[in-house]
């Protein structure tokens, strides 16, 4: 199969690009290199994509006509977002990247005659500060991150209802793991330690819970869902763990699994921030037989794992 993935060089969207060339499909990716971090990290990403075979594009969604690059494939994963909670990032980027972004790509991809499905790829924020309900729980989002991809979702889904585009929407709980984003929870914490760097923490987050989800269950769910064509289309699907954490455990956890302790500064609260999160995900168990296997123990392991690999071979790129 032919797949497109936008936000290929991001962190889900190389390690979805990486297990669906394992599976022998054909995989062409587009990003726009958004610098929303350090550029540096996504030219790592696109040689690791490149060294992969896919056929990386850079596109931005908000304003290139992309019709031409996707008119033959079988299946889209839209990731392309402007992603987190930022105070320096504008209402107008979020719209953009968000929506805009998503809109032209719902647009070219209208023009596909055999396009199996058009996967989005939605987020837990859109519930809102406090989630622990099933899809069918109404949205409350408290950024602009989560109600500007709440319309990108529900922009997706209005083209099935319109026009009858086979799509389906995966919201994504709090994913971690290999090349995750520097400025996340994990990769701060595990390089405070490798670095013996100081590590900050927004106040009041300490006590946050969690559906930390290890990024091969999300991507074990995106391809259950890429191989039930039949059985999600218009539907949405809640995908991750439904066991939630307290951030200062799990914070304890890497700490004994590194054998070193971080030295947290905490910084002024941030608005927005999600207080407790838990996904329901029965749903994607009944229909998609989805069932998330890693536990964070294991999960940060690997994280761990990664980014001392990298500093042995002294690469330092992913540190924020």
């Amino acid at each position: 199969m032919k797949i497109v993935i936008t936000g290929c060089a991001g962190f889900i969207g190389t390690n979805l690009a990486k297990k669906l060339i394992e599976l022998g499909h054909q995989v062409v990716g587009i990003d726009n290199f958004l610098d929303n971090y350090s550029s540096e990290i996504k030219e790592v990403n696109a040689k690791f994509l490149n060294d992969l075979g896919v056929s990386l594009y850079r596109a931005d969604l908000s304003v290139d006509d992309v019709s031409e690059k996707i008119i033959d494939v079988d299946y889209i994963f839209h990731l392309a977002a402007q992603p987190g909670l930022s105070k320096t990032v504008s209402f107008d980027d979020y719209v953009k990247n968000n929506i805009i972004a998503t809109h032209k790509m719902l647009k070219a991809s209208r023009k596909i005659k055999n396009l199996k499905l058009f996967v989005y790829g939605s987020t837990s924020s859109i519930y809102g500060l406090n989630v622990d309900g099933d899809e069918t729980t109404t949205p409350q989002p408290a950024s602009n991150y989560g109600v500007t991809k709440l319309a990108a979702e529900q922009l997706v889904l209005s083209y099935y209802r319109q026009y009858n585009l086979p799509v389906c929407s995966l919201r994504l709980f709090s994913v971690y793991g290999p090349r995750e984003r520097p400025e996340k929870l994990y990769p701060q914490l595990i390089n405070s330690i490798l670095y013996n760097s100081e590590f900050n923490l927004f106040e009041g987050s300490l006590n946050h819970s969690r559906s930390y989800t290890y990024i091969d269950d999300i991507i074990d769910g995106m391809i259950l869902v890429m191989n039930q064509t039949e059985k999600v289309l218009g539907e949405i699907f809640n995908i991750g763990s439904d066991v939630e954490y307290l951030n200062k455990d799990t914070i304890s956890i890497v700490e004994e699994l590194m054998k070193e302790k971080t030295r947290i500064i905490i910084k002024s609260r941030r608005p927005g921030d999600q207080l407790h999160t838990r996904a329901n995900i029965e749903k994607a168990r009944k229909i998609l037989g989805y069932d998330p296997k890693v536990t964070i123990r294991e999960g940060l392991q690997k994280e761990i794992n990664w980014f001392r690999e990298l500093r042995q071979k002294n690469s330092n790129v992913f540190i924020d």
